[in-house]
């Protein structure tokens, strides 16, 4: 709806547009009024689809004038609008078409994610130069392609230069627009919103008073403190903080280069129920993704290869780097100072990104590009950040917060939390003995861990005996010979 008059449209004119999708059908009851408005009423009832629609419509109507709070990649009505070329549209088809033999228009339209409306004009051309054919017709005045030997041996050449045939590339420009519109940078996290996000974690109300500033800096931050606290628990729900969702697009395409963004591992799709009918009115581009804001965690096993644009040396597809993938939202590095390369060497990467929140890569063609750093970094750590990094890092990452061993209140609690989580039914007497036979005679810490990692192993040693799901002290002493016998 790119004008007002388009979008003021009456009720009358509403259902006169269903009329004519429907088409008349003859009801002697409702005589006294208009014959269009009764048939068009008529069908909206008997159509659950067309009802869908009608209230999607009106829902878009009556949001019309309503001031636009949040990207959305509209979607392109012409060629020139996906800033492609009907080149780098003609691979992606010819590429396909070669591993599938042949296929409907719309299919193809649905596999590379350019609408077929913009595709098919395409097809046609094509089909003229004897690259494709016309197999036999498909539904809703489409086609069904097939690729003749002329277009096969030109695809195998695509293929030579890169395998890829999914969705069709979103360009840079396009994309550092996206990044800036959803950036974190401007969120600001309240009390309320830290709640939210942190409602399945026990979190002293100092704790949050620290957190909040951090992440409102949308800079990084260390987490230290001892094993088993929950910093990785912590990092992972900072994200939250900052919104729900973000668009990101599925493959970037700079200067031939095509780099994969939305890798299914780290990114979690969020699906529109209204949008699942046959009407597509998302008017969103389809080569882009809505996903939760990122979080991703990197632990011992990063390498300074996950931290560039890499290309597999057989299908010539990029993928991107992690900061990248992380854009929007958050990157964790866990167990930070036991990771196979140098500490050195990953400050080293990152000390100009962090300052200036943008980044350089470089790409197989030898171009470097100028990308967003725009992701909240967290250090979780078990060792002392003065101990890993020198002053000038440390400067740069202004907010160091060390996560405490939980207060024996606390320590209670958890067990209260934690056994219904796990089936069981808490006994504060069980507990109480815990406390004051295994704990405090041998003046061993409390970890926020162990509540869960005990009542776990109650549970096993339940069912094992085919004894009640409850916590009792014989349990207790089972699980703690177990779990303290090496520490």
């Amino acid at each position: 709806m790119s004008t007002h008059q388009e979008e003021d449209f009456s009720m009358d004119e509403l259902l006169e547009g269903f009329q004519s999708v429907t088409g008349p059908e003859e009801d002697d009851a409702n005589e006294e009024q208009p014959a269009e408005k009764i048939l068009a009423h008529d069908a909206i009832r008997g159509n659950k689809q067309l009802e869908e629609l009608f209230e999607r419509v009106h829902s878009l109507l009556g949001n019309a004038d309503d001031e636009e709070i949040s990207f959305k990649p509209k979607i392109p009505e012409t060629l020139s609008e996906t800033k492609l070329s009907a080149d780098e549209i003609e691979k992606l088809v010819l590429k396909f078409l070669l591993q599938k033999g042949s296929a409907a228009g719309r299919s193809i339209s649905a596999q590379i994610a350019i609408p077929f409306g913009i595709l098919f004009p395409l097809l046609k051309v094509w089909k003229n130069d004897q690259l494709i054919t016309f197999k036999n017709a498909a539904e809703m005045g489409d086609y069904v392609f097939g690729i003749t030997d002329l277009g096969r041996e030109r695809a195998r050449k695509y293929a030579i230069e890169c395998s890829y045939y999914g969705a069709a590339p979103v360009g840079l420009p396009e994309y550092l627009h996206s990044m800036a519109m959803q950036t974190i940078a401007g969120m600001e996290a309240t009390e309320q919103d830290l709640n939210r996000a942190f409602s399945d974690l026990l979190i002293s109300k100092e704790m949050f008073h620290k957190l909040g500033p951090a992440i409102n800096s949308g800079r990084g931050m260390f987490l230290f403190g001892e094993p088993g606290n929950g910093k990785t628990s912590i990092a992972e729900r900072i994200t939250s903080c900052f919104g729900d969702t973000v668009w990101i697009p599925r493959t970037l395409g700079i200067d031939g280069d095509l780099i994969r963004l939305f890798d299914p591992g780290v990114h979690e799709i969020v699906f529109d129920d209204e949008d699942e009918t046959i009407f597509d009115l998302s008017g969103v581009d389809p080569r882009w993704v809505r996903i939760k804001r990122p979080t991703i965690v990197a632990g011992g096993e990063l390498t300074m290869k996950e931290l560039e644009v890499t290309q597999n040396p057989i299908t010539k597809i990029c993928e991107s780097p992690l900061q990248l993938k992380s854009n929007c939202g958050t990157l964790v590095i866990d167990d930070f100072g036991r990771q196979t390369m140098p500490v050195e060497v990953l400050l080293n990467r990152w000390i100009v990104p962090l300052e200036k929140r943008f980044d350089y890569l470089n790409l197989p063609s030898g171009k470097k590009v100028q990308v967003p750093f725009d992701q909240l970094i967290i250090f979780s750590t078990n060792l002392e950040p003065n101990d890993l990094v020198d002053g000038a890092f440390l400067r740069r990452i202004p907010y160091k917060i060390q996560v405490p061993d939980p207060l024996p209140e606390h320590f209670v609690k958890l067990f209260d939390i934690m056994a219904p989580k796990v089936g069981l039914i808490n006994d504060p007497e069980a507990v109480e003995y815990l406390i004051d036979t295994h704990y405090i005679p041998k003046q061993r810490p409390f970890r926020n861990c162990q509540p869960r990692d005990l009542l776990l192993q109650v549970r096993n040693f339940c069912v094992y005996r085919k004894l009640p799901k409850k916590v009792t002290k014989e349990a207790f002493d089972f699980a703690v010979d177990n779990y303290f016998s090496m520490m």
